[in-house]
């Protein structure tokens, strides 16, 4: 069962972590590339806020952004800005979304998130814990994938995993890291495709952010997966 309140705290601890991260950079630093192709460092924490208030959007039963084309436009609107007012952005809209989430409300609710694409109240910090942790690692700054907490890279592999299955476009694939494992694309009686790899590596497959070079692959090719 989803633990929301267990997400949302877990969602403070990751923030927490990037901000201490990302106050020790410089103006400058804000203009650099970032891992995300054509996006800056400051790209992503503009995202990351803008993020955080479509969610307390998608919980006070809002569209999550008036448009794809609005939502493009905030984020490259908010880039350039100064180093203290990205961390201050970034530390107001988290703040928030979790008194937001601190409220009385009916976790088991239907709420709508971008592109049509539903879920239940009680999964959206976890949502969020995704977005904080895994653009930490976009920024380039020294954190990775194999700094994620353990909890959350299981449960990322798990939800991602679910997300592509029954796609297809994705062949039946098995996904283990020699101890655990998770099915994911087409239904079919056996896998036509295993991935083999440490949970960090597989978490950077299935999240479109490592490549078949760290991971075994057996029965075929590695996957090629739909974007996020």
């Amino acid at each position: 069962m989803i633990d929301h309140a267990h997400d949302l705290a877990s969602v403070q601890e990751a923030t927490d972590r990037l901000l201490t991260a990302v106050a020790k950079l410089d103006n400058a630093s804000v203009a650099r590339p970032s891992r995300l192709p054509d996006w800056t460092v400051g790209h992503v924490l503009a995202h990351l806020a803008r993020n955080a208030d479509a969610l307390t959007n998608v919980l006070d039963g809002h569209r999550m952004y008036a448009s794809g084309e609005a939502r493009d436009a905030d984020i490259a609107r908010d880039a350039p800005r100064p180093l203290d007012t990205q961390l201050t952005d970034l530390r107001e809209s988290d703040a928030r979304f979790r008194a937001r989430g601190a409220e009385p409300a009916d976790w088991t609710r239907t709420v709508e998130l971008r592109n049509g694409v539903t879920d239940t109240a009680a999964r959206v910090p976890f949502r969020r814990w995704g977005e904080v942790e895994l653009h930490h690692v976009d920024l380039g700054i020294g954190y990775e994938l194999e700094d994620l907490p353990e909890e959350f890279t299981e449960r990322e592999i798990d939800f991602l995993a679910a997300r592509f299955l029954a796609h297809p476009d994705v062949p039946a694939t098995r996904i283990t890291d020699g101890t655990r494992a998770w099915h994911t694309g087409r239904q079919a009686s056996r896998p036509e495709v295993t991935v083999t790899g440490r949970p960090a590596d597989l978490l950077g497959w299935l999240a479109g952010r490592r490549g078949e070079a760290v991971l075994d692959v057996s029965g075929g090719t590695l996957p090629a997966l739909p974007p996020l």
